[in-house]
């Protein structure tokens, strides 16, 4: 059975290569296709896996209550002032109803300028407590985080990201040195790892630029700049009061994580008239990209499968063509004795052959995918600096993933589409009459 089956498919590559070129063309088709399927997969992947690993790094036990300026925001009881957000208030109820939090972290942010000795330059300024540092998975390059104690001193004490301090003491130590914020002056006592902005995720969290931060105690951010902040839009003047600009509760287990956001949802609805606010739970998030993900992977392979149904059909009609050509040999064949079976089985040969072929080059051609995105992000970078720099951050941190099932389910569609495309033509070549094919010229 075995030689049968060698002698069959050697046949089929001896026929073949009398016509190399229509042979060879008519793989490019399932080429393209397998090739399409493994490279398509792969980017989804890629930006798939980006997306997770931006959602797991909130943490899947956290809950994130972020304040949010209404789009018409009314001006409280006092005059010219914008009042939102989350309060002081806020952050005692759910720290005391929700027994399952662990921790709770809350947060001020400004953006404002830092000068030190003709340096000056725009940074975010945040105010938190000690668990910032673990509970957003900062690392430290030099010195320290703010502690409990900076907190109970209020201390004028800062800690920098490594863009501030390349770009504000570029051939100095930064520890110990003091830099100017509005009014007052503040001690370096630690500079943060570099790290990757994070993207926005939907519409519920904004994007952050990690190594742009300045971090002081959140007592010291109030004590020193209040929590009425004003700005100068357009000439004009806006006042807005925000007591907490952020809140992170930690759930003790990843299983009361949802129930616990119900909650906090419940009792902000309740002392909140407009919605200021939004809740972001980073374990729905990964859930739903998950989803989005399975999704976005079968609509993927339809589009692509697409393009081998295509090389399918060219290749059917490159048989058919090969039959028409052949109907003398068929004869001759048929007339020493060989079956209609044996007939099928050698077209058949040929045609898995050339999807094979084409598949198993696809396959090779797909393996591609990681070095020639990177080969367009180098250019990019290094000839188009304007294009990189506009350039989604998830673009430019693309990393295509190939999916080995996407290589196993590419190659199989790409053999049965052969099968099912060659059983046509080779079943018309079967039912020639002997004595016709014979007679042809």
């Amino acid at each position: 059975m075995l030689s049968y089956v060698l002698r069959t498919l050697k046949l089929g590559i001896k026929s073949l290569s009398l016509h190399a070129l229509r042979s060879s063309l008519a793989m490019v088709g399932i080429l393209i296709g397998v090739m399409a399927v493994i490279w398509l997969v792969a980017l989804g992947e890629g930006v798939s896996d980006q997306a997770q690993k931006q959602i797991e790094q909130l943490g899947a036990r956290n809950i994130i209550i972020k304040s949010v300026k209404p789009a018409a925001s009314g001006t409280g009881d006092r005059i010219f002032v914008t009042i939102y957000g989350l309060t002081d208030a806020d952050y005692d109820r759910l720290v005391e109803t929700i027994p399952t939090v662990e921790r709770a972290v809350p947060m001020r942010e400004l953006s404002t300028v830092v000068r030190h000795e003709g340096h000056v330059i725009a940074t975010q300024l945040v105010g938190c407590v000690s668990d910032y540092y673990e509970i957003n998975h900062l690392d430290m390059a030099q010195g320290q985080f703010l502690e409990q104690q900076h907190e109970i001193d209020n201390a004028t004490v800062c800690v920098i990201a490594a863009d501030v301090a390349a770009e504000v003491f570029p051939l100095k130590n930064p520890i110990g040195q003091r830099l100017l914020i509005d009014q007052d002056f503040y001690t370096v006592i630690g500079v943060t790892e570099s790290r990757e902005s994070s993207a926005s995720i939907g519409g519920s969290l904004a994007g952050r630029e990690y190594n742009r931060d300045i971090y002081i105690p959140v007592t010291t951010f109030r004590s020193r700049l209040g929590d009425e902040l004003t700005t100068s839009p357009s000439g004009g003047i806006d006042r807005e009061l925000v007591e907490i600009s952020q809140i992170t509760l930690m759930i003790e287990d990843v299983e009361s994580v949802e129930e616990s956001a119900a909650v906090a949802r419940i009792l902000l609805e309740k002392y909140h008239v407009e919605d200021d606010y939004t809740i972001v739970v980073p374990k729905e998030l990964l859930r739903q990209a998950e989803v989005l993900r399975a999704m976005f992977n079968v609509l993927l392979v339809l589009i692509a499968g697409i393009s081998l149904l295509v090389g399918g059909i060219g290749i059917m009609n490159i048989m058919l063509a090969t039959v028409t050509e052949r109907t003398r040999e068929i004869g001759v064949r048929r007339a020493m004795g060989a079956r209609r079976s044996d007939i099928i089985t050698q077209f058949l040969a040929e045609t898995v052959v050339l999807t094979g072929t084409g598949g198993l080059t696809g396959v090779a051609f797909g393996f591609l995918c990681g070095p020639a995105v990177f080969g367009v992000q180098y250019v990019l970078k290094q000839f188009l600096p304007n294009v990189w720099t506009a350039l989604p951050l998830a673009i430019q941190n693309l990393e295509p993933i190939v999916a080995p099932w996407s290589v196993g389910v590419a190659f199989s569609i790409s053999v049965i589409v052969g099968i099912l495309f060659g059983l046509y033509p080779a079943r018309r070549a079967a039912l020639m009459d002997p004595i016709e094919a014979l007679r042809h010229e």
